[in-house]
């Protein structure tokens, strides 16, 4: 706190300031700003997939029940939840898939497939989840106009 020195009739006195430093607090703010500007595109769903463009591409939000099965470039399977960061055996997709959509009520699959898969990785992905009996929505970004 700043005080100030004056001189009165019965000799020194000191009184407060009634001013704010706002510069530590900008200097915080400015901190938290770099902080999330670096952890904000961290936090978005972590398999990184380049998603095919379409012009009538839809904008649903997943559901934190619903599934989402994201193949890589390289072919490479990921399943939302748990082991999201491992990829699984393309074999194994159909029993897991019945797995989890036995825990939810929600039927919906996600299918987030790079634009450089090759179809056929597609077609099989398709195929186990229809097989599981899930509702199969492919994921797409909007081209810009």
């Amino acid at each position: 706190m700043a005080f100030n020195n004056s001189n009165g009739r019965n000799g020194r006195t000191q009184t407060a300031l009634a001013e704010i430093n706002v510069t530590p607090l900008v200097d915080v703010i400015l901190v938290l700003l770099v902080i999330f500007m670096i952890t904000a595109p961290i936090l978005q769903t972590g398999i990184q997939v380049n998603l095919p463009k379409t012009r009538e591409a839809q904008a649903k939000e997943a559901t934190p029940q619903a599934l989402i099965i994201s193949v890589d470039k390289e072919g490479a399977i990921y399943l939302s939840g748990k082991n999201e960061r491992q990829a699984i055996n393309v074999n194994d997709l159909s029993s897991l898939l019945n797995e989890r959509l036995a825990q939810s009520s929600d039927r919906r699959v996600y299918l987030r497939g790079d634009g450089d898969t090759p179809y056929r990785v597609i077609a099989y992905v398709l195929d186990q989840a229809r097989r599981a009996r899930a509702n199969v929505s492919l994921v797409t970004e909007p081209t810009k106009k």
